[in-house]
């Protein structure tokens, strides 16, 4: 849609990157409080259930992914998902509305558009880029996924192992045995 009707837009150009950046930003913003960057960089916890995502590409039941704690999204509760939805869809909606009457703007004046349908819908609009940025999101979930990940790999029992623990007369964990002393 914004390729369609913008009048400076190039898939390929820096300022294009920057512009979805934005977006996203204001759109996570209105419905957080926060921007990407802070949602992982505030979410991100190897202590809470999941590393406090609430979505992951093979969840619920699959392992998380340290890709998986680089998308802010995956963080949102269900409600500021349904609410990012619906407020994005609607927004899209305006656009493609744009669009099929001819009206052509820069993607500058599609992010000043972007504020004032926030505005209109009662949302606080970001100003600025945030406390955080990406790199400081990214070294934060890197550092809490290797906690996680440690600590699920420490407690990880396999299908065969749960198997095995339900029959009777399972004698638990056996520790491996030891080494003869004279073998030091």
């Amino acid at each position: 849609i914004y390729a369609q009707c913008s009048a400076d837009y190039d898939k390929d150009a820096e300022i294009t990157r920057q512009f979805y950046a934005t977006v996203q930003n204001k759109m996570h913003y209105a419905i957080s409080g926060q921007t990407a960057a802070e949602i992982i960089f505030d979410r991100a916890n190897s202590e809470a259930p999941f590393m406090g995502l609430t979505s992951w590409k093979n969840g619920p039941a699959g392992m998380i992914r340290a890709e998986d704690t680089m998308i802010a999204k995956n963080y949102l509760s269900e409600q500021e998902i349904e609410e990012l939805n619906l407020l994005a869809s609607a927004y899209l909606d305006f656009a493609e509305l744009q669009a099929k009457r001819g009206v052509l703007m820069t993607m500058a004046d599609w992010v000043s558009k972007l504020d004032e349908y926030l505005r209109l819908s009662d949302y606080g609009v970001l100003q600025g880029k945030g406390s955080r940025n990406a790199v400081q999101a990214r070294q934060r979930a890197e550092r809490e996924y290797e906690v996680y990940h440690a600590k699920v790999l420490r407690e990880y029992q396999s299908d065969f192992d749960l198997f095995i623990e339900a029959q009777d007369g399972y004698p638990g964990r056996l520790e491996p045995p030891e080494e003869p002393k004279d073998a030091q």
